[in-house]
């Protein structure tokens, strides 16, 4: 353990703050968070200091009921930005503030992708019904309307495949900004994660596929065993990496398709679909986050045996099934919300996809 401790706040109270402060705490760090008004802090609960925003006064107030933290991160995109950057005269905030601004708004973030030369998939504009129709007049059937803000986990996103869905579309999106996308044929969605540290060290971990529920992920593993995918992928983190001068964690999703891969999107933070790294992997995300922003050495990336993670969607009952281990959250039980993961390590891919479908059959009573 470090003999001087070392504190960071984190902007959000839930489960990725959660295992971040968890994964540094051997590390002898510190935590406090920042909540938003009305915010439930349940998952932080006995981990640090929580401040709410909305008894806060000045950005320096808020910098010293926090603590007066070494750094600052966010454990989410759709933070805000502006807030981020007053904190950011009394300490540095990574990722920086700009990277949020992209990420959390779809249309920016196609933006950034293409100034920064990754393939993505066709895409346009458009607000209300005339710009709809134009749109997919022009990128054709079928295609996938999403709100440029607010949209994740399959919210505010519609697949229309003919005239009729894209009038009930048009319905409920009603006036919001959005990007109409054109369907891509892809086999699978892997995603790649890395760390970059202040002074510039980069560590990746293997690809990672991914399958999901209902627009919500259900299920990762890794490795996703193809060498040319893999260094396309470290090849976009990269580029993102020097152009945008990240700092953190940093998660690239992808379209596996015929020609290569295409950018579906990126997160700024630890990711949903490297939790595996918390018993699968060397030095989990989490933990190499923290390392990152405090420009600390990395930890190694390696992933010595096949891995998985299962998410436990609307279930907080422990499975009964063998495993490498079990997270639960400790939210209030919704239907479809995350409420924990399980992990699974084997010696044999074959066996650990078995051992999969056999504990999402179990999660879920199938």
């Amino acid at each position: 353990m470090s003999e001087v401790t070392r504190h960071i706040a984190i902007v959000g109270c839930g489960q990725l703050a959660q295992m971040m402060a968890q994964e540094g705490k051997p590390l002898g760090i510190t935590f406090s968070f920042l909540a938003e008004k009305g915010e439930d802090a349940g998952c932080v609960e006995g981990l640090g200091t929580v401040v709410r925003l909305d008894e806060a006064g000045s950005g320096e107030d808020l910098f010293q009921a926090l603590g007066c933290p070494e750094v600052i991160t966010a454990e989410r995109e759709q933070v805000d930005v502006a807030l981020l950057r007053e904190l950011q005269r009394f300490c540095p905030v990574y990722p920086d503030p700009h990277v949020f601004e992209k990420a959390q708004h779809r249309l920016r973030e196609k933006r950034a992708l293409t100034e920064s030369g990754l393939p993505v998939a066709p895409f346009m504009p458009a607000r209300g019904r005339g710009e709809l129709l134009n749109a997919l007049d022009k990128l054709g059937y079928p295609a996938f309307i999403k709100s440029c803000e607010n949209g994740y986990d399959g919210k505010n996103q519609w697949r229309v495949k003919d005239a009729a869905e894209l009038q009930e579309a048009i319905k409920e999106a009603q006036d919001l900004p959005c990007v109409v996308e054109a369907s891509v044929d892809f086999s699978c969605e892997v995603s790649l994660i890395g760390a970059r540290s202040v002074s510039g060290e980069v560590k990746t971990y293997p690809l990672t596929e991914n399958l999901h529920r209902q627009g919500t992920l259900l299920l990762s593993k890794a490795p996703y065993q193809d060498e040319q995918l893999l260094a396309s992928a470290r090849a976009y983190l990269q580029k993102l990496m020097d152009d945008w001068d990240y700092v953190g964690v940093l998660s690239v999703e992808c379209f596996v398709t015929s020609e290569g891969l295409l950018v579906n999107e990126i997160a700024p933070r630890v990711h949903n679909s490297g939790h595996w790294t918390l018993v699968g992997a060397d030095t989990s995300q989490f933990a190499n986050h923290l390392r990152a922003i405090l420009d600390m050495p990395l930890g190694d990336t390696d992933c010595p045996r096949p891995a998985a993670m299962v998410n436990m969607l609307g279930v907080d009952r422990a499975p009964t099934d063998k495993n490498e281990g079990v997270w639960l959250y400790g939210k209030t039980l919704r239907p479809g919300r995350k409420m924990g993961h399980v992990i699974l390590v084997d010696d044999s891919s074959e066996e650990l996809a078995q051992r999969c479908e056999a504990m999402i059959a179990d999660l879920y009573q199938q």
